[in-house]
C-alpha cells in the first residue's frame, strides 16, 4: 500500500514540474536567447525596474505585445519571427543586459529568470568608499566631472525622451514616487498648467519631470526660472518658450531639483487671489 502511494505521488510531481519549471540563465555580458510560443504569453523575470527596447521590426504590437511589471516582462509574440537582439535596462543602475528574442510555432512557454551574476551590491560598503577615494585620488578626469544636480538632470531627460541606448548609467539613482497631484501651481504670474511626470534621486537630491502647457490659443510665453513658485537648486526648461494652444509647441517640460525632499516640500503655496483680480476674472467671465 505504501508502495503504491509513493508510485502514486512520484507520478503526480512529475506531471506538476513541467508547468512549474523556470529555465535560468546567468547574465555574462553575453547575449541571452530567449524563444517564445505564438500566441501564448512567456514571462521573462529579471527582478529590476526594467525598460525594454524594440527595433522597429517589432515595436509594431501586431508582430509583439510587451509589458514590464515589477521586474517582470510579459512577452507575447503574435506571428513568427527570426532572432532580433533586444537592449532591457535597469532604470535605477542603467545597467544594459541583451537578449535575442524569437518567436516559433511550439517553443517552450515556461518562465524564464535572468540571474545577474557578480552583482554590485555585494560589494561592502567600507570597499565602496575606500575604492572611490583610491579613484578620486588618482583619476586626473575626477575634476571634470559635472556637478550632481547636472547629472541627475541629464540621466532625467534622457529617460524620458532620449533612445535607451544613449542614457548614460547615474550610480545611485532610482525612481521616486511623487507626493504631488496631477497638477502643481508652478507659476504665479503665468496661466500655464504643470503636470508632474516622474521623479529620481541620488545622493539627497530629487529631480522631478514637469510637463507644461499653455492653454491660451493666441500668447506665446517665454520661461523664465525665476518665476517659478517654489524653492529649487536648478531649473532646466527644454525649451526657451511655450507657444499658442493652436501650435506644436504648446508643450515643453521642465526638470526641477530640489534637495531634502521632493517637489511637494519645495513649492510655495499657491499665491491668493486679490480683490482687484478676482474682479477682473468676474468681468472676463461675463465679456
Amino acid at each position: 500500500m505504501l508502495l503504491v502511494f509513493l508510485s502514486a505521488l512520484v507520478a503526480t510531481a512529475a506531471a506538476l514540474t513541467p508547468a512549474y519549471a523556470v529555465e535560468i540563465h546567468h547574465w555574462e555580458r553575453k547575449p541571452i536567447p530567449v524563444d517564445l510560443p505564438v500566441g501564448e504569453e512567456r514571462i521573462v523575470l529579471i527582478d529590476r525596474n526594467v525598460r525594454i527596447g524594440l527595433p522597429a521590426e517589432l515595436a509594431d504590437p501586431e508582430v509583439l505585445r510587451v509589458q514590464s511589471v515589477g521586474g517582470a516582462l510579459y512577452l507575447m509574440a503574435k506571428n513568427k519571427f527570426e532572432a532580433q537582439r533586444v537592449q532591457v535596462q535597469d532604470i535605477e543602475s542603467g545597467q544594459i543586459f541583451l537578449i535575442d528574442l524569437a518567436a516559433t510555432e511550439g517553443a517552450r512557454a515556461e518562465d524564464l529568470r535572468i540571474v545577474v551574476s557578480g552583482d554590485q551590491s555585494a560589494t561592502s560598503t567600507a570597499d565602496k568608499k575606500k575604492s572611490a577615494n583610491e579613484e578620486g585620488a588618482s583619476s586626473p578626469d575626477a575634476s571634470n566631472t559635472p556637478p550632481l544636480p547636472v547629472r541627475l538632470t541629464r540621466y532625467a531627460a534622457q529617460t524620458l525622451y532620449a533612445p535607451l541606448r544613449t542614457v548614460a548609467p547615474l550610480p545611485g539613482v532610482r525612481r521616486v514616487p511623487m507626493r504631488v497631484s496631477q497638477t502643481v501651481p508652478l507659476f504665479w504670474e503665468l496661466p500655464l498648467q504643470a503636470q508632474p511626470l516622474a521623479a529620481w534621486r541620488a545622493g539627497g537630491l530629487t529631480v522631478t519631470a514637469v510637463e507644461i502647457t499653455n492653454p491660451d490659443p493666441n500668447r506665446e510665453f517665454g520661461l523664465d526660472p525665476r518665476r517659478l513658485q517654489g524653492e529649487f537648486v536648478t531649473a532646466t526648461f527644454m525649451h526657451p518658450s511655450v507657444g499658442p494652444s493652436t501650435s506644436e509647441y504648446a508643450q515643453t517640460t521642465v526638470f526641477l531639483v530640489t534637495r531634502g525632499g521632493g517637489l511637494e516640500k519645495a513649492l510655495y503655496p499657491a499665491a491668493p487671489k486679490t480683490q482687484d483680480t478676482a474682479m477682473k476674472e468676474t468681468t472676463d467671465a461675463e465679456k
